[in-house]
This record gives C-alpha cells, sequence and structure tokens, in this order.
C-alpha cells in the first residue's frame, strides 16, 4: 500500500537565525492593558449558542495540524510533494502555544470577518519566521471602513498607531462577521435570555398589586409598595396586605410566552448563521453515539470550519510568507479519521469481537 502514500520530499529548511523584523514594525506586545473587545463581539459572546459554535470551531482550526507541500506537473494532473514545514507551522508565536494563536485566529475570522497576524523576526532570506496575533476589534483600515472587506487594506492602524504593511498579514473570510450579518439574531437570543432570567429570578408567580379603596396613593408610594412587596417575598413566602390592597398574578408564564420554544428557534437561527448543524449546538440532538461520532466530525469541518481552514491556508501560502511554489494546507484527514482506531474510553482499542456490542459495524 505504499503506492497510495503521499511522497515526501526532503529540502533543505529555512534554518537562518531569525532576524527582526523590517523597521517600522513593533515589538513584540507584552503589555495588553490597551487590547479590547468590542462591545458587539461581547454581545454575542454572551449568547450560550454563539459561544458553543465559536469554541468547536476554533478547536478544529487550532488542533489541526499544518503542513507544507509543493506541486509537481506529471503530465495529467498535478500531484502534491509534501516537504519540510516551517518551525512558525508548529508555533507562530514562540511565547504562546499555537493553539492560542490560532484559535484567536479563527474566533476573529467568524465575529469580524477578518485576522491580523504582525511579523515580529524573519529569517535572513526575509521571509517571516515568528507572528503576533493582533485582535482584529482593535485594528482601524481608513482605506477600507467595512463591514464589507473588499480586500486586504493599505493602511492598518493598531490603536492609533499605524503598522508598517509589509509586515502585517491580513486573513481575509469569505464572508462578513457575524457582529454585522447576525447583529437580529444576536439581539433577539439576548432578549429571549433576559426574558427567562426574569421567570428564573422571581421566587414567585409575577403579578401587581391594585389599591381597591382609601385614598389614591401617588406613584412614589405605589412604587415603595410594589418594592416591599418584592423584596419581602425574596425573604418570606408569606405575605399580608391590608383591606384596600389586592395582589393578582399575572396570566402569563413561560409555556404561554412561548419562551421555551423562542429560545429553541433562536439556537437554530445562531446555528444557520455560524454554518454548523443544529445538532452540534445541542439543539434537537437525540443522542451522540459511537456510531455518528465520526460523522459528526466530517460535518463540523465540512459545513463549518473549512472556510476558515481556507482562509487561513491560502493565505499563509502567499509569496510574502512562503516561497512561491510552496503551499500551506491543515491535515484533516487525520482529524476526520481519529475514530478509525476504535478507540475506547478507558484507552483499549475496540475489536471487531466488541464492536457489535455498543451498535457499530466492526471494521
Amino acid at each position: 500500500m505504499d503506492l497510495f502514500r503521499p511522497k515526501v520530499k526532503a529540502i533543505p529548511a529555512m534554518g537562518t537565525a531569525p532576524i527582526a523584523a523590517a523597521a517600522g514594525a513593533p515589538q513584540r506586545a507584552q503589555n495588553f492593558i490597551g487590547f479590547q473587545v468590542g462591545t458587539a463581539e461581547a454581545a454575542a459572546m454572551s449568547v450560550p449558542s454563539v459561544t458553543r459554535a465559536i469554541s468547536l470551531l476554533s478547536t478544529v482550526v487550532s488542533t489541526l495540524d499544518l503542513r507544507s507541500y509543493t506541486l509537481q506537473w506529471t503530465g495529467q494532473r498535478y500531484e502534491k510533494l509534501y516537504v519540510e514545514g516551517e518551525s512558525w507551522m508548529t508555533r507562530p508565536n514562540p511565547t504562546e502555544a499555537r493553539n492560542f494563536t490560532l484559535s484567536m485566529t479563527a474566533r476573529d475570522l467568524i465575529l469580524q470577518g477578518r485576522a491580523f497576524w504582525i511579523v515580529t523576526s524573519r529569517y535572513a532570506s526575509g521571509f517571516p519566521a515568528t507572528f503576533q496575533w493582533l485582535p482584529a476589534a482593535n485594528i482601524e483600515t481608513p482605506n477600507n471602513q467595512g463591514p464589507q472587506w473588499f480586500g486586504s487594506p493599505g493602511t492598518v492602524m493598531f490603536n492609533g498607531v499605524e503598522l508598517n504593511i509589509a509586515d502585517v498579514v491580513c486573513f481575509l473570510s469569505g464572508s462578513q462577521g457575524i457582529v454585522y450579518t447576525g447583529r437580529r439574531a444576536v439581539q433577539c437570543a439576548i432578549r429571549l435570555d433576559q426574558a427567562a432570567e426574569r421567570f428564573a429570578s422571581n421566587e414567585i408567580a409575577a403579578g401587581y398589586l391594585q389599591q381597591t379603596g382609601g385614598e389614591p396613593m401617588s406613584s412614589e408610594e405605589l412604587g415603595e409598595l410594589a418594592a416591599s412587596w418584592s423584596s419581602s417575598r425574596r425573604e418570606n413566602a408569606i405575605g399580608a396586605l391590608s383591606e384596600g390592597i389586592t395582589f393578582t398574578e399575572f396570566d402569563s408564564d413561560p409555556s404561554k410566552l412561548q419562551l421555551v420554544e423562542g429560545r429553541e428557534y433562536s439556537a437554530k437561527d445562531i446555528s444557520r448563521l455560524m454554518d454548523i448543524p443544529a445538532y452540534l449546538l445541542a439543539v434537537d440532538q437525540s443522542g451522540m453515539t459511537y456510531a455518528n461520532a465520526q460523522q459528526s466530525r466530517q460535518d463540523l469541518i465540512e459545513f463549518g470550519a473549512r472556510p476558515l481552514l481556507h482562509a487561513i491556508a491560502e493565505r499563509l501560502s502567499m509569496d510574502d510568507v512562503l516561497p512561491r511554489g510552496r503551499h500551506v494546507e491543515f491535515d484533516t484527514e487525520t482529524y476526520i479519521g481519529a475514530m478509525d482506531n476504535h478507540a475506547m474510553p478507558d484507552g483499549t482499542t475496540m475489536t471487531n469481537e466488541m464492536a457489535p456490542q455498543i451498535g457499530v459495524p466492526a471494521s
């Protein structure tokens, strides 16, 4: 079966010592006091469905290995020849884990529609050796205001300071960020969550106090009465009212307001917004079994993560990052086929005799 294994071509790596980035590039940021998250981004991340979707997608991006290859013409088609990769493919930023850098890059692509790295050092050949992720919420591009990004910016401002454009790596998503396209869906989800929180914070049924006799009370007196009644109910379920005051319970509850159905629909709307199958967000989930776990991995790649993977890999394959003819891709085959070894929860390997016992076809 060796005939079907990808060919590996050994070439000398760029083993020269890194040098400082081009003049004008900022030093590696160690003080993050100026970094911030936009209000729209913070609002989106407050929705559990959005947080789960971003967590799933960014985890896929950050756990896949990067590999480098060249293309060779066979006379009929191009064939990939895998070659030795660069050191930054394992750790783009020497001071941070690769997981963090790629996770935050994927998150910016999802939320903002673009992401940014800055070159912090270069090889003697001039190609980048190390990078640092820059939060897109702190980036301004005067010649492209958005929210639709029409191309790579010619001017990049980070916290009010213009960066050397030659040291900026801009990743562009194929679609607008959800802080722009998903504003209504996110706001709807937030309002439904707030309504559910109001019902959850009430120890007793919601209602109103009404004066039925005596001298009419002012608005201030009515407000004090309602506040006193509410405060007392949090401490004691038994209340007492005078003859001229009655309590009437509202004839509405979460079931009549369809809060459960509304939140379920909102979660499905978020899944459509994020390009993730609803069952991966625990919506209409009939149960995750071993038999469909591998299919779930493939669905997550195909319907959700693939645009992000292509956006990152194709940008890192451009001539300002790698020599012409060199390309980068994510190793998705290993991730999708991780279940082929039939790993059991206790670390053992499933045999053909064990497979029928858990409803999985034997290999």
